[in-house]
């Protein structure tokens, strides 16, 4: 196949070698003749590098490279041109006026591609005496190492382009993951779950940047944190995209930005770009400050009390893991006097606990019974808790079994479901709503995910381990404890759980049964 790729920036370099890798001639150009120079020899200094590596022979980067060709003219004919790849800046009036001056220039049989991440394909299209000859073709940075790329048909984009596109991408040795012409497509899309939560636990100030980046990674097992995920990607570009895929989709509370990001980019506290994000950055920086050490009693008495029946297995887990770390843990149905309680919650609070059993407000506090990723346990503390009692049930946690590493153990402020519940319940939820609204298929919303963002499993698949029936729980006491309608439970999760569904099985549709006649 003989691509265009019009474009020379980070996108476009990075599309162009992937596709001459894969055997494809590719005719790289730009407005700046400068800009198509600097990215051939980025191109093959990368493949220079991949030989070094042993990750491709001396001879297959040679002749990636000569199917590299520096176009001085991005409006030249081209009569042999199947694809034109568009990688110019993310503006609709410069991308119709790049597709109207290649559609005057190129045969009706070139098909057209446009990497935009964030606009309408079918807004670019409309501006086409030929829309249904264009689709998105949405790639990330860096290309040859992010091995996912969104297909997006437009409205008017003919049906046999999705698929070619698809077998194209695939061909390259990338997967290709077919998505609705809709704010965000489905990566980004899909990544506001865990940000947007994020924000809102530290806007109600249940804990700190460095608190949540723990928790995130510790218990759900994320590579990075929110916090830091943010400040690598630029705060000013992950605030943009918040506020666009909310009001794409008419203010949707389970999008619903955070007040504290307009300032911090106004300021110009984007993250690492700028030295200072959440966290500052450079020669000078610290980085976050250590979590204080354990200092309470760890042989203090403890009871682990279960809210209702349904919290009976999580208590019984933390009383074993706990009694076989040696601690004093008691058992009946009422703390002794000098007992700190800790209790299991589930979407709920620890307030809501303490009022409805009658249990010792400064010595209750909350723990959360998801399994954790590593070694961390999270104490909740509630405003009538006694400190000293919290810095002991504190130690009482981060016991172990002998042999075994301690466990950190992060402090926040009581809220429903505490830090990694909430996290994980917007993630599924968010991933529940693109499959309800068929926006991408469940597996490919999954792939997507795990390999566009490095999430340890795909949303759908992550809540089908906690199982669709306690997801539903959990979005439903978030929804009941809150009152916010972002932890409203969607219609995937509701119906899956009433009819014993996998979160990733895609059921059947009227479609299938019109098709089955």
């Amino acid at each position: 196949m003989r691509i265009r790729i019009v474009g020379a920036g980070a996108m476009g370099r990075g599309i162009a070698q992937w596709a001459a890798a894969a055997g494809h001639t590719v005719e790289l150009c730009d407005v700046r003749a400068e800009a198509v120079a600097d990215a051939v020899a980025f191109v093959r200094s990368m493949l220079e590098r991949a030989v070094a590596k042993g990750r491709m022979s001396a001879a297959d980067a040679e002749a990636a490279v000569e199917r590299l060709v520096a176009l001085d003219d991005p409006w030249a004919a081209g009569p042999d041109v199947d694809l034109v790849i568009e990688a110019v800046r993310e503006d609709l009036a410069t991308k119709a006026e790049v597709f109207g001056r290649l559609e005057r220039a190129l045969p009706a049989s070139a098909v057209f591609a446009t990497n935009t991440s964030s606009l309408s394909v079918t807004r670019i299209a409309a501006e086409l005496k030929d829309p249904t000859r264009l689709a998105g073709l949405h790639f990330f940075n860096p290309v040859p190492l992010m091995r996912i790329v969104e297909v997006v048909p437009g409205a008017a984009t003919r049906p046999e382009i999705p698929p070619l596109l698809t077998s194209l991408v695939e061909g390259c040795g990338h997967r290709a993951v077919t998505v609705a012409d809709t704010p965000g497509f489905l990566v980004n899309h899909a990544g506001r779950g865990l940000v947007t939560e994020a924000l809102a636990l530290l806007e109600e100030g249940v804990a700190e940047p460095a608190d949540l980046d723990r928790i995130a990674r510790d218990v759900l097992g994320l590579r990075m944190g929110p916090f830091e995920l943010m400040d690598l990607t630029g705060l000013d570009v992950t605030a943009a995209v918040i506020d666009s895929i909310w009001a794409g989709f008419r203010h949707e509370d389970r999008l619903r930005p955070s007040f504290l990001t307009p300032n911090r980019v106004a300021a110009g506290l984007h993250g690492r770009k700028t030295g200072h994000g959440w966290y500052a950055y450079g020669p000078e920086a610290t980085g976050p400050a250590p979590e204080p050490a354990v200092a309470g009693d760890a042989d203090r008495p403890v009871h682990v009390f279960a809210p209702d029946p349904a919290r009976e297995a999580d208590a019984a887990a933390l009383r074993e893991a706990l009694a076989a770390a040696g601690a004093a843990v008691e058992h009946g149905e009422r703390p002794s006097d000098d007992a700190v309680v800790l209790v299991p919650v589930w979407g709920t609070s620890v307030a809501s606990a303490v009022a409805a059993h009658g249990l010792p407000a400064a010595r209750t506090f909350g723990v959360d019974p998801l399994p954790a990723a590593g070694r961390r346990r999270v104490l909740a503390v509630t405003p009538a808790a006694d400190a000293a009692a919290g810095r002991d049930a504190r130690a009482v946690l981060a016991r172990a079994a002998d042999g075994e590493e301690p466990f950190a153990v992060s402090v926040v402020r009581d809220t429903a479901g505490s830090v990694a519940q909430r996290l994980l319940a917007s993630i599924v939820s968010v991933a529940a709503s693109i499959a309800e609204r068929a926006l991408a298929a469940p597996a490919d919303i999954d792939v997507a995910v795990t390999t566009g963002l490095g999430y340890p499993v795909g949303p759908l698949a992550w809540g089908d381990r906690i199982g669709a029936a306690r997801m539903l729980e959990l979005h439903r006491a978030l929804h009941a404890t809150t009152g916010d309608p972002r932890h409203r439970p969607t219609r995937w999760v509701t119906e899956r759980a009433a009819l014993g569904l996998a979160l990733t099985d895609p059921g059947t549709s009227p479609a299938d049964v019109l098709g089955a006649r």
